[in-house]
């Protein structure tokens, strides 16, 4: 159901949330805001509940507990015939990519596209060509996902979850498999693109990039989630 009390500059508001994976409570009493144009960091060891927070934040895991609006929706009342509607206004940033090997960028890009709706071809290939120059990309569209490298993959990936303007983006361990130069070209990116407006939240482990590239953190812990510092020095977490 759409939300229309949640203050104009909030994007994303949990009080007194419970995430559960299943049957399994992974956080408890999560109270967390995040405004139009932060970019944040999610960290923590593995197991500790970030993907959850993503999960719960797409709509993905329901929420049993608790209150959160998310881009305008209350998530606690969420039909699943609302789910798409949520969805347009979340861009996702998988760690593995989930680019379809069997066609090109532009066609990838074109699937998605007329999945959620474009119907209009000028219109399609006009916002294909935006965000790849969003990214940097605009004269790769003719390749296959095989032919690019995992930067340029990723640079992809950003630019899918770009396609529908979407308020939020939710990136789960974006620089995973990268290199350190390139994982710090996707960072770059990502920040440049909460300028713009967009809330971003980011879960990661690489803590060379976090302490480089500073900014609003909350970490994972114990079954709870806290915010951390941003001028600390991050244990390294496995």
């Amino acid at each position: 159901m759409k939300d229309t009390n949640m203050p104009l500059d909030t994007i994303i508001s949990l009080t007194g949330c419970a995430i559960f994976q299943q049957d399994y409570l992974v956080l408890s009493d999560v109270n967390l805001e995040i405004r139009k144009g932060e970019f944040v960091y999610v960290i923590g060891k593995v197991g500790s509940g970030k993907s959850s927070l993503i999960k719960t934040l797409n709509g993905q895991l329901p929420l049993m507990e608790g209150e959160a609006k998310v881009a305008g929706f209350d998530l606690r009342k969420l039909k699943r015939r609302e789910l798409p509607l949520l969805r347009r206004k979340l861009g996702i940033v998988f760690q593995d990519f989930q680019l379809l090997i069997d066609r090109s960028i532009h066609a990838n890009l074109e699937f998605i596209l007329k999945a959620t709706g474009w119907k209009n071809r000028k219109d399609i290939e006009e916002r294909i060509a935006e965000v790849l120059d969003k990214v940097g990309l605009v004269t790769k569209g003719y390749k296959m996902p095989h032919q690019l490298s995992g930067g340029e993959q990723q640079r992809v990936v950003i630019a899918r979850a770009l396609l529908n303007d979407p308020d939020i983006i939710l990136a789960d361990e974006p620089t995973g498999n990268l290199d350190p130069e390139t994982s710090e070209d996707i960072i770059v990116l990502l920040k440049d693109i909460s300028k713009n407006g967009r809330a971003v939240l980011m879960a990661t482990h690489n803590y060379t990039i976090l302490k480089k590239h500073t900014a609003r953190t909350i970490k994972c812990e114990d079954g709870k989630i806290t915010e951390r510092e941003t001028n600390i020095e991050f244990e390294f977490i496995h």
